[in-house]
C-alpha cells in the first residue's frame, strides 16, 4: 500500500513539473514578444507591414539577436513574394543583428511590403487572426529565444 502511495506521488510529481515546464516556456514566448502590441498593418497603398514590440529584459544575457518573420499561409506567401523577411538584413550596420541596449521594450516597424497580389481585407483579417499565417521568431546562430504567431490585424483602409 506504502509503495502504491509513493509511486502515485512520483506521478503527480512529474505532471506537475512537466505542466509548470511547459507553462513556463508559453509564458516566456509571449513576454519576450508582447502579442498585442504585434499586427500586421495593410496601408493605404497595399502593403503589409508587421509590427511589434520585443522585450529585451528578457534577451539581458544576449547582446545581439535577430528577428524573423515567418509566412506559413501559401497565398499570403505569394500575395508578399517572400517565405522570410529578416529585419535588419539591409538595415544593420552589424549584418543581420540587432543589438539588446536601451529601453527595456523596443518597438520593431519592418519596412512595408507591397503585395503582389491584391487580397481582400477580410481575407487578410482571417488569415492573420485565426489561421497561424505569420511566425515571428527570436534568435541567434545559437539558439531560438522566443517564437509566436502574430493574431491581430489593423488596417489603414
Amino acid at each position: 500500500m506504502q509503495r502504491q502511495s509513493l509511486k502515485i506521488s512520483a506521478l503527480v510529481y512529474i505532471i506537475f513539473c512537466s505542466s509548470l515546464l511547459s507553462a513556463c516556456g508559453f509564458h516566456f514566448s509571449q513576454e519576450l514578444i508582447v502579442n498585442r502590441y504585434a499586427d500586421a498593418l495593410l496601408t493605404k497603398s497595399n502593403e503589409l507591414q508587421f509590427r511589434f514590440r520585443i522585450n529585451n529584459e528578457i534577451l539581458d544575457n544576449q547582446q545581439l539577436y535577430k528577428v524573423k518573420v515567418t509566412i506559413h499561409d501559401a497565398q499570403l506567401a505569394a500575395a508578399i513574394g517572400k517565405r522570410e523577411i529578416i529585419y535588419g538584413e539591409e538595415q544593420v550596420v552589424t549584418g543581420e543583428y540587432l543589438e539588446v541596449e536601451g529601453k527595456s521594450e523596443k518597438y520593431i516597424f519592418m519596412e512595408p511590403i507591397p503585395l503582389k497580389e491584391d487580397l481582400h481585407i477580410h481575407t487578410l483579417r482571417k488569415m492573420i487572426e485565426n489561421n497561424n499565417a505569420v511566425a515571428i521568431e527570436i534568435y541567434n546562430d545559437q539558439e531560438v529565444f522566443g517564437r509566436v504567431f502574430l493574431t491581430n490585424f489593423s488596417s489603414e483602409l
